[in-house]
């Protein structure tokens, strides 16, 4: 049991360790992966009789490094690299959840898709030319920036509290 909680408690430690506070407007360079954290708009909301702070942010991610990056899938889907397009990952601990809103942001690389042609049957029964668009990777190019965003629904008062760590 006590192996278990040592266990459990240096695993916490390593991720809480990893992880780096940012405020709105900086930037952080993790090995020349540069994040920045904008808070785009701020309104009051009531939610079940309670107020609210509510945050549309936007995290991006720029790759200073001097080198570009790709993930390839091997099957497609490849099950094995679903996650292996996000780069950062930012935690907002007093985010509450509220109406469905987010608690973490996720950052990931561009996808990389190809269009396929295959054979398919139409409604006649006649083979004919099908085409799909499917992705075959990702990838992060030496200089190249991407976002997203969220709503962090937080404790009236008070603003978003985000950590960040580099996933890559």
């Amino acid at each position: 049991m006590l192996r278990i909680s040592l266990t459990l408690l240096f695993s916490f430690l390593m991720t809480v360790l990893h992880a780096q506070q940012i405020k709105d407007g900086e930037t952080l360079d993790l090995d020349g992966i540069a994040v920045t954290f904008n808070i785009v708009n701020k309104e009051s909301v009531d939610v079940k009789g309670q107020s609210f702070d509510r945050y549309k942010v936007v995290a991006s991610v720029q790759n200073n490094t001097g080198k570009s990056f790709n993930v390839r899938l091997k099957t497609y889907p490849d099950l094995s690299s679903i996650g292996g397009g996000k780069i950062v990952e930012l935690n907002c601990v007093n985010a509450t959840g509220a109406r469905l809103t987010s608690k973490k942001l996720e950052v990931s690389m561009a996808t990389h898709q190809i269009k396929v042609t295959y054979l398919n049957r139409n409604n006649d029964g006649k083979l004919v030319n099908s085409e799909m668009t499917i992705p075959a990777g990702f990838f992060l190019d030496s200089g190249q920036k991407v976002e997203n965003d969220a709503i962090f629904i937080v404790p009236k008062g008070e603003a978003p509290q985000v950590s960040v760590k580099k996933l890559m």
